[in-house]
């Protein structure tokens, strides 16, 4: 492993992966990057909320402030979790059609280099992957490298 990808969330199991993860990483010497996913939806509702916020205060606020916010949020996270590690890491912030999420994960990995990827999985019944789909799944046939996956 020479750079992973690491699926950041708040859930405790998936803060327990992103430990994991920097654990490996500072013992192999790899660098991570920590992903956030934000949803287009909720995206184009904070940068409409922003833009009116600015008309008000008279200042602009950009798309790329709203990436920052979440990329913040994972750097929050890894500050948390990879306190005890010396591992290099960079976070980077997606944002995401609804249904699209394991397309965002994979294309990042690729585009980042990355030959390993951590994400955390849901519980779901066969019925449930069949009928909704399964991120986690999908991630794990697209990639073309190792993925590592915590569950709830």
């Amino acid at each position: 492993m020479e750079r992973a990808l690491v699926v950041v969330e708040s859930a405790d199991h998936a803060r327990s992966l992103i430990s994991e993860a920097g654990e490996l990483a500072a013992g192999v010497g790899a660098d991570l990057k920590l992903l956030t996913l934000m949803d287009k939806d909720e995206y184009e509702n904070d940068l409409e909320t922003m833009e009116t916020i600015a008309n008000v205060e008279g200042v602009s606020y950009s798309s790329e402030d709203i990436k920052e916010s979440g990329r913040q949020f994972a750097r929050d996270i890894a500050k948390e979790e990879l306190g005890d590690y010396n591992v290099d890491y960079e976070p980077i912030c997606e944002i995401v059609e609804s249904g699209e999420e394991a397309t965002a994960v994979v294309t990042a990995a690729e585009r980042e280099n990355c030959d390993y990827i951590f994400i955390a999985g849901r519980k779901r019944s066969p019925t449930g992957k069949a009928i909704f789909g399964d991120t986690t799944q999908r991630v794990i046939l697209d990639f073309d490298g190792i993925v590592s996956v915590v569950t709830q």
